[in-house]
């Protein structure tokens, strides 16, 4: 812990180490000295096991020279960018240095040079597709995840999106799938003659995308033999009667769709798979894609450049004439890089910035040595210094590079504008990291011009290639052959040596004086008009469904960037969401589980409410659990919209507040017993009305919360002014969701958008009917009886740790593909918080649902169709609107996801309990949930230490946690044994123990006290969970499930979260 500022710890162990024989010891404090003890920790074990690795190539590479490298000045490129010399160049540096030679790239030989528009580059080859950006600069992350491990180190911003050409396809239940899941190199596409499945490739090759006379021979067991089109032919032929016989089968009259048409139905799709998550990272950063020209390479980049571009309204692509190998090319383009940098806290003002300025001169003289010793004049020396700055009480730094007139804190401000979208006033600007990177410029490779073209362009071959409009005689042209100035209407193939480049029609190539191949979109839209909103269209199906999903997420991402709290922010709990007129939820973005298809009852409450009293311009704001909330902490935002004066869809975003009033710190209070003691309650208020934010309206209701009990005053909220930023911010987020449906509906027709709202609940609605069908025939002890009565039943229940009791009798229908879970015999309402809503209960089952089907569908409507809840009103599932319900969101939604996985047999009893900690004074409060284990399965040992179900909220990092709050971290770790033994055993829980440096009120709010998450099958139960104070005399006082104590400076909270069940007999 704290290494990067006191590393004298990790040196001595470096130093015992080695006298132990160990050869490599990478130490987190040298490698990144940046504060985050988490990712830190992540980018030392990656680098000790890559490191190693990579030393003992470079030996055997080094010893194939006659004397070593003697004087040979051999380079290698690093993830940032740079290039390294033999013994400066490690592991955790190494991990992205092929994709960031593509950066390299297309930036030095085509921003400035061909445009001046900023670039997204698009790097797609066999089974990767990487997208990135540049603008002038090289855009760097400090912490990045790879392959789920953290780096924290300076890499370029690249983006692994897909799979690229191995991309599989498939088509399940009504719908085209492409990827996530890849062929691989090995056994390949069909197409590769090694007995592999479809992919990306094989569509790319019946439509003609690819020319099998210009592919080597390299192919089949002896990889001596062409592409095999033939089988490939035959493969697609098997799949296009599958996907006939499924549209016949819904519609007789539907046409047969040709083995050409299935084929670029899955390009189609491919290509819109690629754009949503090109959309999130450009659109997240505040940029808008369509302002950007596409930078195209890789081996099957340049086949879908026309389509990517059009489909991010985008009029210009720019290829490369090294587009095959330009990862390679641009290494020789790269400059050698050194960095240096080291903490540095302090508050932003004229005596720090001195001190920024000393530290600085140091590095500088530091790095240029560095540089000098490996051969580099001065003059070819050149070093750009950076401050790691945030605001205080936010982890959201940003590195930013000395502005011309040095003032690091105006150019924060503004980067800050225009990352998030707003500004933070009166806050300071806190230090954290001084650094300087200085590049020794190589000059190794210059472009070179052509001479402008004195001929006609030579037509190589005609070939026909399949487009929107059929099968087209196509031009073939050699790169090599064109000149300067040739232009080429679209359609056209250009042939690139490695790369296979295709002009689409109402497109145009033109060859630039360097040699490379700028297209120009000319008509942007080839697809409105075309699909029709009476009959489903299975390719448009993919395509809408990978649309609403993709306008979720992206209200998501301007939610969480233009936030100001941690819970929103860093903890990431919230969650966004699109639905039809009628409240149906059309998209739901997988963030916090327990928010799932709950909003839904939060939109049609409020369209009941307000009837015909919604106009265009109010947006409404509600957290009352009787009117579809969860608790009072999740404040949901939702905004009509209206087209001529017509409602047509919602938008809504649901966010928890930190901080919303109620009887304790942080809104979390173990022991409400009615709902106004949990804070402020809204039903329904017009946030915005005409256009016009209500501030004052929120404000009152916030921090004057209504009681029953007149005598009784319940606080307000202590952090109104992180309210109103966080309630802005969703208004925002729903303003984002609103703009790209209008453009969804701009391209393809109000009606068509509509219809396809409909068409993917359907979808949904076939998919959870079709694994209904299987999980009956599975439950079921007696096939054959099943076949006569049609239904399965099944009776579970589970206790809360008070004796109340969930009580589910599940029954499923094998003929219909339905349920319905029934909680009769469930406890009635409690006299304490563990009361949850009814829509807590349909986020648990829908999903469960969602755990269940194993193929990616969208989270809607759909799902539930074929279900039905019943909950016994005045039950503890169903309280009335004075009830407490704090703990049902947060606990309660745990044990019925246990209750409903155990009836379907799916896996043992995970932690069922989110451990929600909440402590503070009057002047902060602080709160999270703890993970512990998850149940084992059938064909799984159960995740340790992990956040379960119905929530996925990240920690704070230990080193945040102890420079932010007035606490020391002494443990968190794994309760080892904490998980139920089993065939399969059940996931650890979690040791936490946090000494406070000052007395504050702590609050637990936790469950599995009492009653030991149940294993499976013969599985045995995981461990309780225990909750202790260890006091300043070393007492150790039992806290039990749910309690709020006064806590003494030096006095420590332990917290041991439950184990998950295990499954199945250890024998």
């Amino acid at each position: 812990m704290h290494s990067y500022t006191y590393p004298y710890h990790e040196i001595y162990v470096k130093r015992v180490a080695e006298s132990l024989g160990f050869r490599h010891v990478s130490l987190s404090s040298a490698l990144t000295p940046m504060v985050r003890a988490v990712p830190r920790g992540l980018t030392a074990t990656v680098d000790a096991y890559l490191t190693p690795v990579i030393k003992e190539y470079l030996s055997g590479f080094v010893s194939r020279f006659d004397e070593g490298l003697g004087k040979v000045n051999v380079l290698f490129m690093q993830s940032d960018g740079g290039l390294a010399p033999e013994n400066r160049f490690s592991g955790h540096k190494a991990v992205l240095s092929g994709p960031a030679g593509g950066v390299v790239g297309y930036s030095q030989t085509l921003f400035g040079l061909e445009t001046e528009k900023p670039l997204i580059g698009f790097d797609m080859g066999g089974t990767s597709t990487d997208v990135s950006r540049y603008a002038g600069h090289y855009e760097h992350v400090l912490e990045t995840q790879i392959a789920g491990a953290v780096i924290q180190a300076p890499q370029l911003d690249i983006n692994t999106v897909a799979a690229g050409g191995g991309s599989k396809l498939k088509f399940q239940f009504g719908s085209f799938r492409v990827g996530p899941d890849s062929v691989g190199a090995h056994p390949g596409p069909v197409c590769y003659r090694k007995g592999g499945e479809l992919a990306v490739t094989d569509a790319n090759l019946i439509l003609g995308f690819v020319i099998p006379d210009y592919f080597p021979s390299i192919f089949g067991p002896r990889e001596d033999q062409p592409l095999d089109i033939k089988s490939t032919t035959e493969a697609f032929e098997k799949l296009s009667k599958e996907i006939n016989s499924y549209r016949l089968s819904q519609d007789p009259s539907a046409k047969e769709m040709t083995v050409e048409e299935v084929a670029l139905g899955f390009v189609n799709v491919a290509n819109e798979t690629m754009c949503r998550p090109i959309r999130q990272l450009t659109e997240m950063k505040g940029h808008e894609t369509k302002n950007h020209a596409l930078a195209c390479f890789g081996g099957a980049g340049p086949q879908h450049a026309c389509a990517i571009a059009r489909s991010l309204g985008m009029k210009e692509v720019l290829i490369h004439r090294f587009c095959g190998i330009l990862s390679a090319y641009g290494m020789g383009l790269a400059d050698v890089v050194e960095e240096l940098q080291e903490p540095y806290s302090a508050v932003y003002n004229s005596e720090s910035i001195m001190e920024t300025f000393r530290r600085e001169a140091i590095l500088v003289q530091q790095i240029r040595s560095k540089l000098m010793e490996q051969g580099f004049r001065a003059e070819h020396i050149k070093t750009d210094m950076y401050l790691n700055l945030r605001y205080e009480g936010t982890d959201t730094a940003i590195m930013v590079k000395k502005p011309k007139d040095e003032d690091y804190a105006v150019e924060f401000v503004n980067l800050f504008q225009q990352e998030y979208g707003f500004k933070l006033q009166n806050r300071k600007i806190l230090i954290c990291d001084v650094r300087v990177r200085g590049v020794g410029v190589t000059n190794i490779l210059k472009p070179k011009t052509l001479e402008f073209a004195s001929t006609t362009p030579k037509v190589e071959g005609n070939y026909r290639v399949y487009f929107i409009n059929g099968w087209q005689n196509t031009s073939l042209y050699k790169l090599e052959n064109l000149s300067y100035g040739h232009v080429l209407e679209g359609p056209a193939i250009i042939m690139n040596g490695n790369s296979t480049v295709i002009v689409e029609p109402k497109c145009r190539a033109i060859i630039t004086k360097y040699g490379n191949i700028k297209i120009e979109i000319i008509e942007s839209n080839l697809t409105a008009g075309k699909v029709s909103a009476k009959v489903v269209n299975v390719v448009q199906l993919a395509i809408f469904n990978n649309r609403f999903m993709g306008i979720a997420e992206q209200m998501g991402r301007t939610l969480q960037r233009t936030s100001i709290s941690t819970n929103i922010k860093e903890r990431l709990d919230f969650s966004c969401a699109l639905f039809d007129p009628d409240g149906g939820l059309v998209a739901n973005a997988p963030h916090v589980p327990v928010h799932l298809g709950a909003m839904s009852a939060t939109v049609k409450w409020q369209l009941n409410y307000w009837g015909k009293n919604l106009n265009e311009g109010d947006v409404l704001v509600t957290n009352h659990p009787c009117s579809g909330g969860s608790h009072l902490p999740d404040i949901t935002v939702v905004t009509p919209v209206f087209d001529n004066k017509k409602l047509v869809f919602f938008v809504a975003s649901r966010g928890h507040h930190a901080e919303i009033g109620g009887i304790t710190p942080g809104s979390m209070p173990p022991f409400s017993k009615f709902i106004w003691e949990e804070g402020a309650a809204i039903k329904a208020f017009k946030l915005v009305e005409n256009g016009i934010f209500q501030e004052e309206g929120i404000v009152k209701l916030l921090q004057f919360p209504m009681s029953d009990q007149p005598n009784h005053k319940i606080p307000g909220t202590r952090r109104i002014q992180d309210n109103l930023s966080d309630l802005h911010a969703q208004v925002a987020a729903n303003q984002r969701g609103i703009v790209l449906i209008k453009e969804l509906i701009e391209q393809y027709g109000l009606n068509t958008v509509q219809a396809y709202m409909k068409y993917v609940q359907v979808n949904a609605e076939e998919v959870v009917r079709e694994m209904l069908k299987s999980v009956a025939v599975r439950l079921s002890s007696e096939p054959s009886d099943l076949n006569n009565r049609n239904t399965v039943t099944i009776e579970e229940e589970d206790y809360m740790d008070d004796g109340s009791t969930i009580h589910l009798k599940l029954t499923i229908d094998a003929k219909q593909g339905e349920a319905c879970f029934d909680f009769s015999g469930t406890t009635p309402e409690v006299y304490g918080n563990w009361n949850a809503p009814e829509a807590v209960t349909s986020a648990a089952v829908i999903y469960c649902l969602r755990c269940l089907v194993d193929i990616d569908i969208p989270l809607n409507q759909g799902c539930l169709a074929p279900v039905k809840i019943h909950i016994p009103l005045n039950s503890f599932l169903s309280p009335s609107d004075k009830a407490a319900v704090v703990g049902g969101n947060v606990l309660t939604s745990q044990r019925i996801t246990d209750v409903v996985l155990t009836a379907f047999q799916a896996c043992a009893c995970s932690q069922g309990c989110m451990n929600n900690l909440t402590f503070g004074d009057k002047t902060f409060g602080y709160y999270e949930t703890i993970g512990g284990g998850s149940g084992a399965g059938p064909a799984w040992d159960g995740t340790s230490g992990v956040q379960c179900h119905m929530t996925n909220t990240r920690m704070t990092d230990p080193e945040i946690f102890e420079q932010r709050y007035p606490v020391l971290l002494h443990r968190f770790g794994l309760r080892e044994k904490s998980g139920g033994v089993g065939f399969h055993r059940g996931g650890d829980g979690l040791v936490r123990e946090i000494e406070f440096r000052r007395p504050v009120v702590v609050s637990i709010l936790s469950e599995r006290r009492v009653h030991a998450p149940r294993g499976l099958k013969g599985g045995e139960n995981g461990a309780r969970g225990v909750n202790y104070l260890i006091t300043k005399d070393r007492r150790r006082v039992y806290l039990g499930g749910k309690n709020t104590v006064n806590v003494k400076a030096g006095e420590i909270l332990q917290i041991l979260t439950p184990g998950g069940g295990g499954w199945g007999s250890p024998s």
